[in-house]
Order: structure tokens, then sequence, then C-alpha cells
């Protein structure tokens, strides 16, 4: 009886599925990327979250082709590289996953302003969206790292590339603006990037999360 009325909720609210696949990731990466296959599972994982926001957009005034479009060949890229290896192919599939995950972030945001009735999924839609934005920050971080190695620093190993949890750690440290921590941009190019998440988390903090409060606090008539 719970098991249905779980997978009932989960039909009505898919940002919450969204979200907690993504939060299960963030907590799962850390040790997926100390094991022998790590790399093998951390693009498994990706093109399972993948799936679960095309699912997502579907529901959004977005367009799904575009999300399914561009997914295609980032599923291509991460299967190739987890069958042959290919460490050349992470700048390009870094960067096609972070337009799909700012794609499918706007397509959320539409979907939250398209009324002035806030739901419940519409509320797990607003957390579903800030880690979308961090993750699109990430593999935007991955993707420059890629292309210019050294271009984040850490006091642990300063000599090694940053792994995916520790870009992670930041942009999400950069996105709450709460502060950047011990993993910094060091290339202008890095920090160039870094300034830019810190102003679209303080704009989607005022502008999107704040009006979703301003309606949950008027009367209902």
């Amino acid at each position: 009886m719970r098991l249905l009325r779980f997978i009932v909720h989960t039909r009505r609210h898919p940002s919450a599925i969204l979200l907690l696949a993504q939060l299960l990731g963030m907590l799962l990466y850390p040790f997926l990327e100390q094991t022998r296959y790590g790399h093998v599972a951390f693009n498994a994982f990706g093109i399972l979250i993948l799936t679960f926001t095309i699912r997502m957009v579907h529901r959004t005034p977005g367009p799904t082709w575009i999300s399914v479009a561009m997914a295609v060949p980032i599923i291509a890229l991460l299967s190739a590289q987890m069958m042959f290896g290919m460490p050349h192919l992470v700048a390009w599939s870094s960067g096609l996953e972070a337009l799909f995950y700012f794609y499918a972030a706007g397509s959320l945001i539409a979907y939250m302003l398209e009324d002035r009735r806030v739901t419940t999924d519409e509320l797990y839609a607003a957390g579903a969206t800030f880690t979308l934005l961090g993750w699109g920050f990430t593999h935007l971080y991955l993707g420059v790292q890629a292309l210019a190695p050294h271009s984040y620093g850490a006091a642990v190993n300063p000599e090694l590339p940053r792994t995916w949890t520790e870009l992670n750690y930041l942009s999400f440290a950069l996105l709450s603006s709460t502060g950047i921590g011990d993993v910094i941009p060091l290339t202008v190019h890095a920090r160039a990037l870094a300034s830019i998440e810190m102003f679209v988390g303080l704009i989607y903090l005022a502008a999107v999360v704040a009006r979703l409060i301003g309606l949950t606090m008027q009367p209902t008539k």
C-alpha cells in the first residue's frame, strides 16, 4: 500500500523525483569516484539523470524535442567514454550536458511562472531548478578544466585535476552565495564563469523563489 502511494505521489510530482535523484547523485558520486569502475558508474548514473530530466521537461512549456536532441549525443559520448575511455570527449560531453541542464532549468522556470497559482509540484520544481543550475555549472567547469587544465585549484592535491564532486561543491557554494570554500578558480576565464554563476544564483533567488514565496503568502479567495 505504501509503495502504491509512493508511485502515485511521484506521478503527480515528477519534480520531486528529479530533485531526489540529483541529491542522491551528489551523495553517491564521492563513493563512485573512489572505485575502480567509478567512471563507468558515474556516466551511467548521469544517463539516468538525463532521462528523469527529459520526463520533467515534458511537463513544462519547453519543447521536449530540444532536450531529447541534446540528450542523444550526450548519451552517445558518455557511452563511448564508458566503453573506450576516450578522455578527449570530456570537454564535448560536459559542454553539452551544461547546455542540457540549463535548458531544463529554463523550462522549469517557465513552468513555475506560467500562472499565479503555486502547486506542490512547483515548490519541488523550485528545488529541482536550483540543482539543475548547480549541475549545469558543474559540467561547465568540467569542460573548462578539460580544455585548460589547472583552471581550478584546491588546498588538497593542488596539482591534480578537480573531481566532479569538488567542482559541484564549488558550483553550489557560488550559486547560493554562501562562500567559495577551498576549491577556487585560478584563471581569468574560470573566474569569469564563477562570477556569472553568482549572478545567476542571486537573480534566481530574488526573482523566482521570492515570487513563489509571495504567491504562497497571498490569502486564498
